[in-house]
């Protein structure tokens, strides 16, 4: 982490000004001495954090498609982490970035009790510091596990707390939850007028969320990786924030889920959205931009191992309803008598879509990505300026059902009714699930509820985190991941050109059964893939931190 505390020295005056580039000023010519004096300066201090916000993963810059799991594909090139070719890095950004932001939010919250400012304006802006960092912190841990828990600001490299060992992963978490509990209680509420006058700043019910969030997690990784701490502990307050949320009656689904996802449905007048990186301003040439329209025509498919997830009308999924077509004998076969939803996230024959009408195997060789898209914005050529949701209201009602089910062992019909059936119906989707229904056509409720949270949020960087806390990625990892169907007649390639890559008539490639259709691209194959339990569901320690502690920090087990 040395490489990083030098920028910390520069000080927040130069860190707080919008803009700024750190790498192009002089260490020489800062100093902080002259700061911390009013709330402007807290202010300022603070909005650092919007600047460095990622609107869809936590670190890295602009929309980042996650191609970590068996959800999103580009076009068949292999994935180190879902491939399992992955090896220890000598530094990386996953780790720098996170504690940047961490420094950051100490440097704040050590320095901010020099202003002259009451008692209760200096804990808003040191509950926005302690929110981001519990943001960072939970991120570490999800993809470290243990980690230096630091808690002060850093002034030298020669500081002796950078030489600091990891930190259990139990007691970093409830740092993050302690900071999240004096955030929510200190931030403003959603609706005061400077948060919808600062829309994209976080307030109470953004830190509610994210216990509940946080929370759900720790305890179903807890749980399910045996690591011996009270996850019903943790499920129990992922419940109840959930609660004072859907209790505070402030948060509702936006009705149209196709809109959803674009710019009609930014801001506060919207009850779905709760916590949002704000780009723009809107309009072409967006000072705070992203690409997302570009990369879906560019590098994102959605894998037929995802659209297998989604139910048929009659609510029943594809290996056990009647309503399925098979053999398929069109490419919107898949469409037929499904979740609406599923014609909501992809693209059928002749939409209007990229380049003009969709045309199967013109751009990708999966299924291609419409949720979301814009095709004004796709014309700016990546000065895209559409908000994204890091946190909204369909999530805390999923995560509700799923920790009370994994609390309790059931769920009651009228709370399925109030969390899955709440999303299905804003779709317009038939078939509710009960559960009588589940008992009488032999469905596991747990596996619904995780069902209708994979299909509900395509493409919004939910999935690897889910299976890697439900640790099942070594089921779903090492698995041919399946493309598109191809019908010559409707398709923009010649099936020739395609033929080491398409099953046969028995669903069968390079003499193995890889699905139940014919003529299915496989985009990756099964043999290509590995994921090893014994190391994979925690991210590698780069060597550089390992070093720089005096090998206080040590690796990951199992990485060599």
């Amino acid at each position: 982490m040395k490489n990083i505390v030098r920028y910390m020295l520069i000080g927040t005056v130069m860190l707080s000004t919008v803009g700024c580039d750190i790498d192009m000023v002089p260490e020489t010519s800062m100093t902080d001495a002259a700061y911390w004096k009013t709330e402007g300066d807290l202010r300022g201090a603070c909005n650092r954090f919007y600047e460095q916000l990622n609107g869809n993963n936590a670190l890295g810059g602009g929309f980042a498609h996650d191609y970590r799991s068996d959800e999103l594909n580009n076009n068949g090139a292999a994935n180190s982490t879902s491939d399992g070719s992955w090896t220890i890095p000598s530094e990386s950004g996953t780790w720098t970035d996170a504690y940047w932001r961490i420094f950051i939010a100490n440097n704040i919250i050590e320095k901010a009790p020099r202003a002259a400012v009451s008692e209760s304006v200096l804990n808003r802006y040191l509950a926005e510091a302690r929110f981001f960092r519990a943001y960072y912190y939970f991120e570490l841990v999800k993809k470290y596990g243990d980690v230096p828990l630091l808690l002060k600001a850093i002034n030298s490299t020669k500081d002796p707390a950078l030489m600091m060992a990891r930190t259990p992963r139990e007691e970093v978490m409830q740092q993050v939850f302690e900071d999240l509990d004096f955030a929510q209680t200190w931030l403003p509420d959603i609706d005061a007028s400077e948060i919808t006058s600062n829309w994209g700043h976080v307030s109470k019910q953004a830190a509610t969320a994210m216990i509940v969030r946080s929370e759900l997690f720790e305890g179903t990784y807890s749980r399910y990786h045996s690591l011996g701490s009270d996850y019903e502990a943790h499920l129990r307050k992922s419940v109840a924030a959930a609660e004072s949320l859907i209790n505070g009656r402030k948060f509702d689904l936006y009705p149209d889920f196709q809109d959803l996802f674009m710019v009609k449905a930014e801001g506060r007048q919207n009850k779905e959205n709760i916590f949002v990186k704000a780009y723009g301003p809107n309009g072409s040439g967006a000072s705070t931009k992203h690409g997302n329209s570009r990369q879906m025509e560019n590098a994102v498919t959605l894998t037929r191992n995802m659209v297998d997830l989604f139910l048929y009308t009659d609510g029943l999924p594809r290996e056990k309803s009647p309503l399925k077509i098979a053999p398929e004998t069109s490419f919107d076969d898949v469409f037929t008598n499904r979740d609406p939803r599923l014609g909501m996230t992809i693209y059928k024959i002749g939409e209007d879509a990229y380049k003009g009408a969709y045309t199967p195997f013109s751009f990708r060789y999966g299924y291609n990505l419409k949720k979301g898209f814009d095709l004004e914005q796709w014309g700016s050529n990546s000065n895209e300026w559409t908000d994204k949701m890091i946190i909204r209201y369909a999530e805390v009602l999923i995560s509700y059902a799923e920790a009370l089910y994994e609390l309790n062992g059931n769920i009651t019909d009228a709370q399925l009714d109030a969390t899955v059936n709440a999303l299905r119906r804003r779709v317009g989707m038939p078939a509710m699930l009960t559960n009588a229904f589940a008992t009488a056509n032999g469905l596991n409720v747990r596996d619904e509820i995780r069902r209708e949270r994979t299909i509900e949020f395509i493409d919004e960087g939910k999935r690897y985190d889910d299976i890697i806390r439900w640790k099942i990625a070594e089921n779903v990892l090492p698995v041919d991941i399946i493309g598109a169907k191809f019908i010559d007649s409707e398709a923009s390639k010649q099936k020739e050109d395609l033929a080491n890559r398409l099953t046969d008539e028995d669903g069968k490639l390079n003499g193995k059964l890889r699905y139940d259709e014919s003529d299915m691209y496989v985009l990756e194959f099964a043999e290509d893939r590995r994921f090893d339990a014994s190391k994979d569901y925690l991210y590698p320690v780069p060597l550089y931190e390992i070093s720089q502690s005096g090998n206080n920090v040590t690796q990951n087990p199992n990485w060599k």
